[in-house]
Parts: structure tokens; sequence; C-alpha cells
């Protein structure tokens, strides 16, 4: 019965105790074996505990467990079988018996006599489920297995005990199984809603809840919802407090959902009935109980107890009891001692019914078994804690009792008081447990084995005693006992001081002892964790430590910051560690010597604990006292503009401080400057502390060389921003900017130019343009090349188009040029003459614009000034110059992002860059002509011919249209090269005038083929022939004795023209032509033996290869027509008998002449229904059906795309037929001869659609009708070689085209 989850153990601890009644367990055992009671059947507990035998009897005992008496006897339990139910009055004076039969007794507890014997209260012959005393003694309600209750009222005429019985709720209008009257305690006997006398029953439907008094009403009924029918339904009040008024609730649950109804009465007098959150559970109950308003104890169906928090719903506590052997109730709802004559629905509930062997009061919970009563209870917060802490869970133990101690615990028994008196206990245990923890901490500590075991084992243990010391607010505790006891261990004790680290750096620990904070530093030195000893000592209260040997040690460990801390808040001292720093990294930087990284750390703290001064902050953090502010500030300004340092050598150099810190960083140190002038107050003393500082600084940089020029710009930058400001109290002498204007611009050497240019700008920028006259600082800038400053200066007086010279003269920033010219005549708000001014600037510069980018000049020029280029080009006397913008201007392959439609280019243009590129890249004027637009092509022909580019000239006349023009001169090139070729003699071997060949027959070859298709068979034969004739002549020349050594290329290059012939021209006038040429015609067939078997292999390939596609073409045609004809035979199989428009039989209108459709989607119709909803389409003259439901769920009108294509039928009760009205008649000339063409119906189309659907890809039928497309009429050649050009959109040319080789699945007959 022990066994918890651990989860919710953890949390809340054992939150019940359960017992046996040793007593009374034995009793009921003994009675058995002695009397022959037989086994305990129900119980009931008031002051006095009942139980009832299946023998008829009743056990009293008192609250020692002492048998009082034995009610009844067995004699009597054979004629009335089992007790199936008990009940005690309020004060313990009366107990009612329900027997198994039907009978009911009423005793007197106090004498044990038997005052009333019922056996008409209710129909006869069905067993007592329940009986129950309302608080009126005089009233009891009665429930039987027929599943009615009756009202039984007790009366006493004359001295004669009488019972009157009213039937509340008949079981015929169904079986109530469960009823629960409202008791109220004593305390509530004056509660308004008592006088109502309210009962609640649950029948197998509903809940139902009636007031007896004054008289009976039904006040609220509520079904359940879905449920198993094997539930058991459940019923239990209690009186709650919500929202500070204590009212009923009643809880009801079949299954695994628990409802909770509020039950009120209002002013009027009427009962109102409110839903409250419910409880979802995953286990289906067989009983529940109250504990108390806030805890609820539930019973499963395998007999495992749940603890569970109401308003949280938070499962507290799991016991499992089957060890009770709990008694179950099931023989009498099923009412075996009458014959068992009950419905099936309250048999099955009654499986798993318990109602009377489990029983509350005063908080306690009794269960019976079979041979034993066990009682349940909740422990008290110590009781639970004390658990806790035998099973030895130490931290879980705190952890409960922080929870009481927060009032954050569930099932809170034995706490009470308010709220300060309920912590103050729980403390006081708390206080006690963490003694036992630190004892036991120490105890266990093992004594052998690694340090590091000891550490985790410290390191587990010691940071719950002071997390709960400090969550307890008890650092005397902490700090005096706790650390004493742990102390005795060193390593505990490490681990303690670590423990208080994270408090120290959050501020969360303030107020250690100085002992425990000495042993902190000292044991934070020991392991060297010196950056941990800095960290907390800032965040501690140093003054009661040694402070000397504490500053020592930082200075020792270089902990600057923990230094400073100390000096500040221990001594109220500020400048002592000033000095300390200064002393470190003057030396250094006054002999010129880079620093140690060490040192920068300390220059840079030193910086930043100057501003926190300055500034009236703490360093490194909080604040300084108000009251010592203005001192600090004092103080530290006077430390620093010092004459001399404290122990000053003779040489040193006057205003130490300030030259040191200037030297180390400039513009830092000036920075923390400015910030400090600007919290000034405008008082006299703060003007002069300023105008002093100021002074001392152009002292200490002006009259010394060992700054460099930024550092002395800094100052004046610095200056410039000071004077700049409206309430401006310095004064600097003018002269002194000047000088400074003089450092930057004209120095001795010409080193650190752009550092220069850069701190002058910035001081322009800061407001020094004020100090200067402005025409000298343009001269001295435009003489030392500071074109950024001459471009700040001209951009201050709007001349734009100086700036562009700055520009171009800048080297690093010449490109920006392009830019700027850009946004100056694209961006609103200058003035005409400002953007004409800037454009006459960019003309007379066009042409080092161009040179410097001609794409970026060309953009500037297409974007801005389009109607311009003549004058641009007439600007750029520089033949390449003008090529390259143009080119940049002119073609779109330059990515130049300019719409070239709207820039109006006259030809002319054109043809000048077209000349200039057959000048400069002759190679590339092909390419380019191609992407060109404007140019007109007799002069474009011209120029080619000047410059004797016969390509250009072959390409642009092919292009005008004379295509025998361009091949002559292809032919003529290709002669020229065929003739170099036959020349060379064996020793040159170039193969380079091959290969210019090749390219050359490639060309010519491609030329004839492009334009082949357009022209007729003499135009053909005038181009190809000529071609044939000049491949061939070469090879005439060379006798066969002593082939050319060139002879093999040139006759495969003949066989290549052949072949491409071959698609054009026929072969027998091929043959003919050859063997008409008068020296193969003196007998030399040899010469071309080659050429003529290699027409023949190419024509035997042809013709298998048109064979194999026939075959193919064939087998696929005969099997698409089988399926063909396979669906369109389909019968048809309607889904339903009835019409899905008027939803009729198609029967109930045969004496109609009224069509029955049905389509292939398995709808049917009557044609009259059909037509009402418009759902015909006329086609080429006939009406087509189409299917409404399918028609209207697609939305589709269209025949072609509809799913459910038609097909139409006359039904008769005895046959059916197909109408022919789909196919067209044979009779019907119209149709015969309409198309050549012919027409399929739409059932044909879809099965065709569906054939295509079966090959992805495209058809054989496709490819084939392609083929046979690109062959001429005249040709009689099915197959050629290649095709090339693109003078056909072809399936070919589709990337994602593959040959399908699969051959078509072969379908059976």
């Amino acid at each position: 019965m022990k066994k918890k989850l651990p989860d919710s153990f953890s949390l809340h601890g054992s939150v019940m105790r359960h017992s046996l009644l040793k007593g009374i367990s034995a009793q009921i055992v003994s009675a058995a074996d002695k009397v022959d009671a037989g086994l305990p059947t129900a119980i009931a507990v008031s002051s006095l505990i009942a139980v009832g035998t299946s023998h008829g009897l009743a056990l009293i005992f008192d609250q020692n467990q002492a048998l009082r008496l034995c009610l009844g006897s067995t004699s009597v339990g054979g004629q009335y079988g089992a007790i199936s139910a008990l009940s005690i009055n309020n004060d313990c004076s009366r107990l009612l018996c329900g027997f198994a039969k039907g009978q009911i007794t009423m005793w007197d507890l106090a004498s044990g006599k038997l005052l009333r014997s019922i056996t008409d209260a209710h129909p006869p012959g069905t067993a007592i489920l329940h009986i129950k005393f309302t608080d009126d003694p005089t009233l009891a309600i009665c429930n039987d297995s027929g599943g009615s209750v009756f009202e039984l009222t007790f009366k006493r005429v004359m001295g004669v005990r009488t019972c009157e019985s009213r039937c509340l709720f008949s079981g015929s209008k169904g079986e109530v199984c469960c009823i629960e009257p409202l008791h109220s305690k004593p305390d509530l006997k004056d509660h308004p809603i008592t006088q109502f006398s309210l009962l609640a029953m649950a029948s197998l439907t509903k809940i139902l809840v009636i007031g007896l008094k004054p008289s009976l009403k039904v006040w609220m009924t509520f079904p359940y919802g879905r449920m198993d029918p094997s539930s058991v339904p459940l019923l239990a009040w209690h009186f709650v407090a919500v929202h500070n008024y204590v009212n009923p609730m009643l809880a009801f649950c079949r299954g695994d959902v628990v409802h909770f109804l509020l039950v009120k009465r209002d002013e009027s007098g009427a009962i109102h009935v409110t839903k409250q959150k419910h409880l979802h559970l995953h286990y289906d109950l067989i009983n529940f109980t109250w504990i108390n308003s806030r805890t609820v104890v539930l019973l499963d169906s395998v007999e495992k107890l749940h603890v569970i928090d109401r308003q949280t719903q938070e499962e507290l506590e799991t016991v499992e009891i089957s060890e009770v052997q709990l008694v179950y109730n099931s023989s009498h709802f099923k009412s075996l001692a009458t014959g068992g004559n009950v419905s099936q629905a309250l048999a099955l509930v009654g499986e798993k019914a318990c109602y009377q062997s489990i029983s509350s009061y005063g908080g306690q919970i009794f269960y019976l078994g079979t041979k034993s009563v066990y009682v349940m209870m909740l422990r008290s917060w110590r009781e639970r804690v004390d658990h806790l802490l035998k099973q030895d869970c130490l931290t879980e133990a705190l952890a409960l009792a922080w929870s009481f101690h927060e009032g954050k615990a569930k099932a809170v028994v034995g706490l009470s008081g308010d709220a300060n008196k309920r912590k103050a206990v729980v403390a006081d245990r708390m206080v006690e447990i963490l003694f036992h923890y630190a004892d036991r901490a120490l105890k266990k500590c093992p004594d052998q084995g690694k340090i590091q075991v000891m550490e985790q084992h410290f390191q587990d243990m010691v940071p719950v005693i002071v997390d709960y010391c400090l969550l307890l607010q008890r650092k005397d505790l902490l700090f005096s006992q706790m650390y004493d006891k742990l102390s005795e261990n060193s390593v505990a004790k490490g681990v303690f001081l670590e423990c208080l680290e994270p408090y120290i750096l959050s501020d969360k620990l303030v107020g250690i002892t100085p002992q425990v904070m000495k042993d902190l530093i000292v044991h934070f030195q020991d392991k060297k964790l010196m950056e941990n000893v800095e960290a907390l000592i800032v965040h501690m209260d140093i003054t009661s430590l040694d402070i000397q040997q504490v500053v020592l040690m930082c200075w020792e460990n270089h902990l600057y910051d923990a230094m400073i801390y100390v000096y500040n808040r221990g001594m109220n001292e500020f400048i002592s560690p000033m000095e300390k720093l200064f002393k470190v990294i003057a030396p250094p930087l006054n002999a010129g010597k880079t620093l140690t990284d060490e040192q920068v750390v300390m220059g840079n703290k030193l910086l930043v604990y100057i501003s926190c001064c300055l500034a009236g902050r703490a360093y490194p953090l909080g604040d300084i006292p108000e009251d010592l502010v203005p001192l600090v500030k004092n103080q530290v300004f006077e430390f620093l503009i010092r004459l001399h340092s404290a122990e000053a050598s003779l040489e040193e150099e006057i205003y130490p401080y300030v030259r040191t810190l200037l030297h180390f960083d400039t513009r830092e140190f000036l920075n923390v400057l400015a910030l400090t002038f600007e919290d000034f107050k405008n008082d006299k003393q703060a003007v002069e502390y300023q105008q002093r500082i100021v002074d001392i600084l152009l002292k200490v940089m002006v009259e010394n060389s060992d700054f460099t020029p930024s550092q002395v710009g800094c100052l004046f930058t610095f200056l410039a921003r000071q004077l700049a400001k409206p309430d401006n109290t310095l004064f600097v002498n003018r002269t002194l900017f000047d000088q400074v204007l003089e450092f930057l611009c004209s120095p001795d050497d010409d080193s650190r130019h752009s550092e220069r240019q850069q701190v002058l700008l910035e001081l322009l920028q800061a407001g020094g343009i004020v100090q200067f006259e402005e025409s000298r600082l343009i001269r001295m800038a435009e003489k030392a090349e500071f074109y950024q400053i001459c471009e700040f200066m001209y951009e201050r007086e709007h001349q734009y188009d100086k700036i562009i010279d700055c520009y171009l003269r800048d080297p690093l920033r010449e490109e920006e040029v392009f830019n700027y010219i850009h946004n100056i005549l694209s961006i609103p708000g200058h003035s005409a003459e400002e953007k004409q001014s800037v454009w006459q600037k960019a003309m007379d510069h066009i042409e080092e614009l161009v040179s410097l980018k001609p794409c970026k000049a060309a953009e500037l020029v297409a974007t801005h000034f389009s109607e311009q280029i003549e004058t641009v080009i007439k600007k750029l006397k520089n033949q390449v110059l003008l090529f390259k913008f143009l080119q940049s201007l002119l073609d779109p392959r330059e990515g130049i992002h300019v719409n070239q439609e709207s820039l109006q280019i006259s030809p002319c243009i054109t043809e000048l860059f077209i000349e200039l590129l057959c000048q400069f890249n002759p190679n590339q004027v092909i390419e380019t002509l191609q992407v060109l637009e404007c140019y007109r092509l007799e002069e474009t022909i011209q120029i080619a011919q000047r410059y004797q580019l016969h390509e250009v000239t072959a390409y642009l006349l092919e292009k005008k249209g004379d295509i025998h023009g361009a091949f002559l001169i292809m032919l003529k090139r290709l002669q020229s090269k065929l003739q170099e070729i036959t020349q060379q003699d064996e020793n040159t071997k170039e193969d380079s005038s091959l290969k210019e060949v090749e390219e050359t027959t490639v060309e010519t070859i491609a030329l004839c083929q492009r334009n082949s298709h357009n022209l007729n068979q003499q135009q053909r034969e005038a181009l190809w022939f000529p071609l044939l004739e000049a491949m061939m002549a070469p090879q005439k020349l060379s006798s066969s004795a002593a082939p050319h050594l060139h002879s093999e290329a040139l006759k495969s290059l003949t066989m290549q023209v052949l072949n491409s012939m071959a698609a054009f021209i026929a072969l027998p006038s091929i043959l003919q032509r050859i063997l008409q040429d008068p020296v193969y015609g003196k007998g030399k067939l040899g010469e071309i033996q080659g050429l003529i078997l290699g027409m023949l292999d190419t024509f035997n390939y042809e013709q298998t290869l048109l064979e194999t596609t026939t075959s193919l073409l064939n087998q696929d045609l005969h099997w698409s027509l089988c399926h063909l004809r396979a669906s369109v035979t389909r019968g048809l199989n309607p889904k339903q008998d009835y019409c899905s428009i008027c939803l009729q039989q198609y029967k109930r209108r045969q004496e109609m002449a009224d069509e029955i459709i049905v389509f292939s989607c398995g709808h049917l119709y009557h044609s009259f229904c059909l037509q009402n909803k418009e759902c015909t389409i006329e086609i080429e003259g006939q009406t087509r059906w189409t299917c409404y439901k399918c028609s209207s769920s697609n939305k589709v009108g269209k025949l072609s795309e509809n799913s459910s294509e038609i097909k139409k039928g006359r039904i008769t009760p005895s046959q059916v037929k197909m109408s022919p009205s789909c196919l067209p008649s044979k009779g019907d000339p119209a149709v015969k001869k309409a198309t050549s063409e012919p027409v399929l119906d739409p059932q044909q189309i879809q099965a065709f659609d569906q054939l295509c659907r079966l090959y992805r890809g495209s058809s054989r039928l496709a490819l084939l009708t392609e083929l046979s497309q690109n062959r001429s009429s005249e040709s009689y050649r099915p197959f050629s070689g290649s095709q090339s050009g693109p003078a056909f959109n072809s399936i070919f040319q589709n990337e994602n085209f593959q040959l399908q080789l699969i051959p078509p699945p072969v379908t059976e007959d």
C-alpha cells in the first residue's frame, strides 16, 4: 500500500496516512467464524462505525474499535437476506438497515432495540441499493434495484411508530442508481439552503437535484455527455467557500470527467446552479470523496487512489489499495437475492459499484475490505516533513517546508493563525532541519579517495544550506553557527565561500562579517582566481578590512579596479590611485616607447576613472555620494593641470599629466574633456577651469613637435566644436588655427597625406571653418592636393562643376565621378544653371571620362543626354576611345543598363561603330551584327567590302535575301583556300590551312541548308552542285598514283557535302551529275566508288528504319483501337436506382414516355429532370447531355473537360436499349462528307485522352509526323541526315525530349 509515484512524492511528500483498524478487522473475521455473521457487505460511519454482513447482522463499534452492539440475527438474515445499505442519523441515535430482499429495519443505537421493521415502503422483490437519513431525523430516502426512489417519513402517534412512503422518482422513467441528500454540519445549520432539504439523484442518463421541502420541486436536470455504459454514476456534496460565501457544491461524475456544480439561493428564494471548472482525468472512477473543500480523493477502476487539489487540478499522491480487497455491491445491483429481476443496464453499472464500502466522516475515509477496515486521512504539515526526513530526503523536506512557509503547498493541515505566525512556526522547523542537514553533510563526507569526490559531495550539499539561510533572511545563522560548523572541514569551508560569490555579485548579500570577508579574499587568492577577487571587492563594504593590505594585494596582482574602489570607498581618497597609475605609464610614453598590453589596460582604466570622477559617478559602478561630487571634480581638475608631479625630476616637462594623457590617446582624452564641459554649469569657476585647460592643451601641443598631425588635428577639432557652441565662453587665438592650417597643408615631408587631409576635413566639419579665411583655405588645399577639402569648400559655395575636377584629379576617388555627376543631374533640388554647368564640365572632360570607364561614361550620356550623342562623338577625336564609347553604348552585351528603344540612335552612328569594329576587332563583326538593330544593309555591305570581310558580306547578303550572292562569295573563299592547300608541297605541314578549309566548308553547307527549304529544285541545284564541284576539283588534279597529302581529309569533307545534299536533292540527280562529269565519264569510277557506296549505305539504313517504324506504328494503332473499342462498348453500372435530381425511383415514371439517362460516372437521371436543370449542350447541331452533379461540383461547363461524359439510354421495365443519338447515322450525307476528319463522339474522345495520358512525353505518332513534315514534298526519300538551323519549332529541340523505347503493353483480346 506504500507504492508512490516519484514525481509527485518529491514535490508534495506523502499527503495521506493509511492505517488498518486492527480491532474492527479482527472482530469482523471472528464474528464470521463464531456466530456465522458472514462476510461484510456495507459500512456507515458517524461517531460510531456500523458494519453490515451478508447474513443480516449489523455490528456497531465505538471510536476505540470496541464492539458495542450486534443487531439482528442470522435467522432474520435468512428471511431478509444480506444487509445491502446502512445509514446513521445526525445525532447517532438511529440506524437504518436496508436488505437484499427489500426490507428496511430501524434500530435504536443507544439500547439496541428494533424500532421499526418496514416491508411495504417500495415494490416487493427489489433490493435496497441505498438508504439515507436526511438532516431531518424523521425523513429518509431509499433507492431500490427497480431504479425507483422513495421518501420515508417516520411518525409516532399515540406511542405507535409508523412509516409513510412516497414515490419521488419511478424507475420506469429511467433507473436511479445513486442518491445523495445534502447534509450540513452543525455550524451551518442556519444556512438558507438547508430549508429546501436538497436531494441529488443520478439515473442512468441524467442528474436531478430536487427539493423535498417546503414542497417537492425539481431544481435542475443535467444529462450526461457520451460515456461508457459500464461507468458508475457518482455524487458528492460539500460546502465550499467561493468569493467569501459558503455554499454547497455538488460533484458528479460518470466515467473520467468530474463536473462541479455550485448551488446558491438568491434573494427571491429560488435556487441557482452554476457550472464550475470541470476535471478531466485519464482513468475511469468508481468512487469520489471530498476530504475537505480543497482536496478530493478519487478511486479508479483498477483500485488506485488519487489525491487531487481541486483548484489547481494537480495530482498530489497516488496510492495502490488493492490489498484492502474492497467489497463490491454487484450482487445487490443485480438483485440476485430476489431472482435477478433488473435491467441489463443497471446490472452492467453494478459490476463496479462500491457505494456501501466507502464512507467518509470528519476528514477520514473508511474502506471496507472482505476481512478488514482501513482508514485514510491527510497528514499534518509536520508529519509530511518528518515523513520525508525519515526517508532521508532532506532536500525534498526543505523544499516542502519552504512551500509551507510561502503558502504555496497543497492539502495543508495543522497550520493556523495569521501569515506571519505561520511563517515563524515553519521557519523554526526549517532551521532545525538545516542544522541536521549540515551535521549530516559533514558526517557523510567520504574520508578516503580523491579530493574531487569530497568537493563534489559538498558542492551538492552546501549551496542548499546557503540558499535556505538567505531565503529565510538568517544571515546571523549563516555567518556564525553554520560557518563555524562547516569550517571544521577545509573543503566544506572552500565550497561555502564559493557559494557566496553569485549572491555578492548580484548585490543580494550585504553586511558580511569581516572574518568571512577576509577568508573569502584569501580563499580566492589561494586558488589564483584574482579576477574573482576583484569582482568581489568592488561589491563589498571593505571598510572593516585592513585597507593597506588589500591595496597592496590589488597592486601586486594588477587589480586596478579593486584598488581604485578601495581607495575611493575605504579612504575617500580619489587622487592617489591616479598618481599610482601615472607613475607606470608616463615614463615609457615620454621616452617614446610603445606600451605593453598591461600598460595600455592601465591607461584605458585611468581615462575611464577620470571620466567617472568628472561626471560624478563612482568607479567601477554606482555613484559618488552627492555631497562629495563638487569636491572630487575640483580635486581631479587641480590634479590634471598641475605644473609638475609630486616627486618631479629637474628635466620633467611642464604639465606632465595632461601631456601623458595626450600622448596616450589624444582623441579619447579630449572626448572625456568634451563630456565634462557638457556637464559644467556656467558658473565663474567652471568657465575659468575650461579656459585654463584649453590654454594648457594649446601650450603642450602647439609648442611641441612630437605630436602627429592627427593628434594636433584632434585638438583643433575639439576646440572648433567648443567654439561653435551657442553658449561658448572660450577664447582661442585665430592665428593658432592659421598655424595649424600651415602645419597640415605644407609640412616638411609629404608623408601621411591622407591622414592630414582627413584631420583637416574633421576640423572643418566640426565648425572650424569659421576660423579660416575661405579663399586662402581653398588655395592651400589645392596646393596640398587635398581634393576632399576642395570638394567640401566648393559644395558650400555650390560650385559643383569644380568638384568634378577634384574627383578627376584625385587618383583614389576618380571612379566615383560618374556617380557624383549622375546624382547632381538626377536628384531634385539643384537648379537648372547648376545642372548645366556640371554637364558642360562633363562634356569638356568627356575624353578623360571615356578613357576612365567607357561603359559608365556611355551610361551617363545615354541616361541624361541621349539627344546629344552626336556632339559627344564629335568631341571624341581619338578613334580608339570613340570605338570603346560606341561599343559600350550600342552593344547590349556590354551590360549597360539603358533601354535601347528610348535611345533613338540614327543608323549612321551604328554604321560608324560597325566601321570602327571592322577596323579594330574584325573577328567580332558577325556576332555584333546579330545583336545590333538599326543599321542599313546596303551601306553596311559596302563597309564590309571595303575592309574585305567576306563572311560579313555573305552574312549581310543572306540577310538581305540575296542567297546566291552570299553563296558565291563563300564559294570563292572556299576555292581560294582549297587552292592554297593543293599548292602546298610535302614539306610544309600546315594544319591551320586545312582547318580553315574545314571551317569554310561547314559554314557554306550551313548557308545552303538554311535556305534550301525556301527554294525550288532548280535553285537548290544551283547551290549544291557548284559546292560539290568545288570540293571534288582538287581530287581530280591529284593523280591516283601520287595522292595529295590532304586527300583523305578532302574525301571525308566531300562525303559530308553529299550527305547534306541528299536531304534536298534526289539521289538519281546526284549520281547522274557525278557520272556526267568528264573526268569520271572516262571510266575512272574507282575514284568515286567510296562516295557511291557511302550513299548506298545511308539508303539501306534509312529503308530499315522506315520499315521498323511502320511496323511499330501499326502495332500501336491496333492496340489503341482495341482499347478504344473496349471502352466504348463497356456497359454502364449506375450507382443508384433513383434519379439524382428528383430522388425518386426511375420506375415511378414509367407511364410517361420519359427517357432514363445514365452517365459513365454512375449517376442516373430522368431526361425531364435534366432538361429542367438545363444540362444540355448543342454541338454541331446535335444535343449532348451533361451530368448535373459532376458538372455543378466541378463547375465545368465545357464538354471536353467534363469528367463524366455522356452515354444515354432509354430504359423500359422489360429491356434496355442504347439510344443511337450519339453516333452519326450512316444515311446522313452531311455527316459523311462534311469534313475529311472523322468525328469522334465525346465518349471516344475521353477514352482517347486517357490513352494519350498513358504515355507521358511525346507520342511516336507526333515524332513521326514531325519527321515526315521535314521532308520536302518533292523529295521521295523518307529520312535525311541532320537538320540544322531554327527552321521549325521541333519536339526534338525540347530539352525534356526523351525517346521512349519501351513497346506498348500487349493486351489480351
